[in-house]
């Protein structure tokens, strides 16, 4: 007779969900795709691509619609990321959402403790890694100084045309590789604001989110993104103007800190006294209206709750 669970009920199924990164040289019959039908896997997402490729919509669209409970399989942890620190703000952003992450011939499974304890040494060793390349770095610049030489790329400080084209390409890709392992803590905001919200807008919600954005990065990032067709282009489109609305939402926002113990029907009664011709018409202001800007403001950040 099997034995109950401890819990009384029986344990909740996950969603095995799997990724398989193919090579354009490679089968349709992947050993990939079979190794992931038979771990279970209800559905599996192929991106057809080198592992040089940077770009990986596939993937992209994928740890965006994972859900809390979900399981992201892969066969081998190569499969999914281009390096140990990519791998693990993947695997971090997917925790936070509450998914697990598995790869069948590693032994990295984070819905075990054997599996977390795999991954907080794999974290360890890249962090040493890079340890070591900062100092082998440091220790060949001054070597070099020592033996006269100066550090860095002889081809930049000659100015070669080949390799500032090379630097400005690894600049390029690097800052692709950014934006991709870190889309799925902005990316669904500004998919959610833009263009109804200016971008001004945009950057207050998502920083007082925890980021640092400003807004020529953030259209800068928006603008690659779209480039590279992993987001979409009318995120860019020009948002509507809204000067007269803005400004009394900035004066509700101003009233209300100015003196926090302000009620709603008193704010309205200061701007009847300033003069202020309310949004929706009439003679006065509504205690609607009031709560309807104080609202917005709290969402842009301009008032706490």
């Amino acid at each position: 007779m099997a034995k109950a669970s401890s819990a009384g009920a029986p344990a909740l199924s996950r969603r095995l969900i799997g990724y398989a990164r193919v090579s354009t040289d490679d089968l349709v019959n992947d050993a990939q795709v079979d190794a992931l039908r038979a771990a279970g896997c209800e559905r599996i997402h192929q991106e057809h691509g080198s592992g040089a490729s940077r770009a990986r919509p596939v993937l992209t669209k994928l740890l965006k619609d994972l859900a809390a409970g979900d399981v992201l399989v892969v066969v081998r942890l190569d499969r999914l990321a281009r390096s140990v620190s990519h791998l693990l703000d993947v695997i971090e952003d997917l925790e936070k959402r509450g998914v697990h992450f598995r790869s069948l011939l590693d032994p990295i499974d984070t819905s075990t403790a054997q599996g977390m304890f795999s991954l907080q040494v794999l974290g360890a060793v890249a962090q040493l890694e890079r340890a070591l390349i900062a100092e082998r770095t440091k220790s060949g610049m001054k070597a070099a100084k020592a033996r006269g030489r100066l550090a860095g790329n002889p081809g930049l400080r000659e100015r070669r045309p080949e390799a500032v084209r090379a630097v400005s390409a690894a600049r390029r890709r690097a800052y692709l590789d950014e934006l991709i392992s870190s889309a799925q803590t902005w990316l669904p905001t500004v998919r959610q604001l833009r263009p109804r919200h200016s971008w001004d807008d945009v950057v207050r919600i998502l920083n007082r989110r925890g980021h640092d954005w400003t807004v020529e990065r953030l259209r800068r990032a928006v603008h690659r993104m779209v480039g590279e067709k992993l987001a979409e282009p009318e995120l860019l489109s020009r948002s509507p103007r809204r000067p007269q609305e803005d400004y009394l939402m900035r004066l509700v926002a101003g009233i209300a800190i100015a003196d926090p113990k302000l009620s709603i029907g008193e704010i309205a009664a200061h701007l009847d006294q300033m003069g202020e011709r309310p949004p929706r018409g009439g003679r006065n202001w509504q205690p609607s209206s009031v709560r309807a800007f104080l609202d917005e403001a709290r969402r842009f950040g301009l008032v706490r709750p």
